[in-house]
């Protein structure tokens, strides 16, 4: 399939619009209804819990009662790869509720001498779903390792409602120190941190998880607030969760939610659940732009967007407010691919943008 570009670069920011093709998604198909309580009054809805007062189909259902259901829509997997998969991954336990699995590509763990960039990625699903060993974010992240050659830390945090924000913020934060302290420990460092170059790091994550990324970018970059930080070299965001009570363009046009993941109904829900509660969507967490210094101290950015992701326009908005700051970002719109197209979709079209975001995420880490 031949992919051609039209790429708009004003500096600082590029914005790049890959040609739209409109063939069919073959999509891993996550069901759309949300129900509230307010639908679900009925006598069949009730469980031993109590009634269901928050639930996305298929993903998770809560109880009157705090219980919390999350069936295991997505395989888990343990970190064993194959060798031809040219990488070397593992989980390191942090904590009763943090932990991490690293990806090692194999052509740094031949060599004592190499060392390559590392990237801590924070998964997605709206702060309510998701694991690092979800399978498809192995395979994803096990590419990445290798074609983007850099050390992966993707980090299994806490989700909500049980922890609501910024819980998922304080263990990324957590994560990236504790990164830095295997460095300047006594005695050295266990032997993987010593393939890092902990002087090239970058943040990065997809929905749920790019907030995250966003939002520990912005607390570790804060003068003076955080000891033993990195050398933020640049920050990943892939189909950022952002929100706000006003709607957006692409949030209304409910067609968007047949070629995509991401529903606006699932959005809200996972705002309701995230959030501190009594918090609306305007909250700075969901809403940051709402600020006048939006992004102001964040190092270069990366943004992917998706034309058929409900989420298009906040993320444009992103690379404007961050460029009216004297950033330099690069947003790159995927065109014909939704929501998270990059870990849910395996058409020929979604594979042919996983290509060239590969290619442009290995470009940013070794410019």
């Amino acid at each position: 399939m031949n992919l051609s570009s039209h790429s708009i670069q004003t500096q600082p920011t590029t914005l790049h619009f890959i040609i739209k093709n409109k063939k069919p998604m073959a999509t891993i198909s996550f069901p759309h209804n949300h129900q509230s309580s307010d639908s679900r009054r009925g006598g069949s809805h009730h469980h031993r819990h109590g009634p269901v007062v928050e639930e996305i189909e298929g993903l998770i259902k809560v109880f009157n009662d705090g219980c919390v259901e999350r069936p295991p829509i997505v395989p888990t997997v343990s970190p064993t790869l194959h060798p031809s998969a040219k990488a070397t991954a593992f989980d390191i336990k942090l904590s009763n509720d943090t932990w991490t699995r690293v990806y090692i590509p194999d052509a740094a763990a031949a060599s004592p001498s190499v060392t390559l960039p590392l990237l801590v990625y924070f998964h997605g699903g709206g702060f309510c779903v998701g694991s690092a060993a979800w399978s498809c974010y192995h395979d994803f992240l096990t590419s990445l390792a290798v074609q983007a050659r850099c050390v992966v830390v993707s980090v299994n945090y806490r989700l909500a409602p049980e922890h609501r924000l910024p819980a998922a913020y304080d263990d990324g934060v957590n994560v990236v120190t504790w990164l830095v302290k295997q460095q300047i420990s006594n005695g050295g460092y266990p032997s993987w941190v010593s393939k890092c170059n902990l002087s090239n790091v970058y943040l990065a994550g997809d929905s749920a998880g790019a907030n995250i990324a966003y939002q520990v970018a912005v607390r570790i970059t804060a003068s003076g607030k955080y000891v033993n930080t990195p050398n933020l070299k640049g920050i990943i965001l892939i189909h950022p969760f952002f929100g706000g009570e006003s709607r957006t363009s692409s949030e209304k046009q409910q067609h968007h939610s047949k070629s995509s993941a991401l529903t606006l109904s699932a959005s809200d829900a996972y705002w309701r659940l995230a959030l501190p509660r009594g918090a609306s969507r305007d909250h700075p967490w969901c809403n940051p732009l709402g600020s006048s210094t939006a992004g102001a101290e964040l190092p270069t950015t990366m943004v992917f967007m998706a034309e058929f992701d409900i989420l298009k326009d906040r993320n444009l908005e992103m690379c404007k407010v961050m460029r009216s700051h004297g950033k330099r970002v690069e947003g790159i719109v995927h065109g014909g691919v939704g929501h998270a197209f990059h870990i849910l979709d395996n058409s020929s079209v979604s594979r042919d943008r996983i290509h060239d975001m590969m290619c442009r995420l290995h470009n940013f880490i070794h410019p």
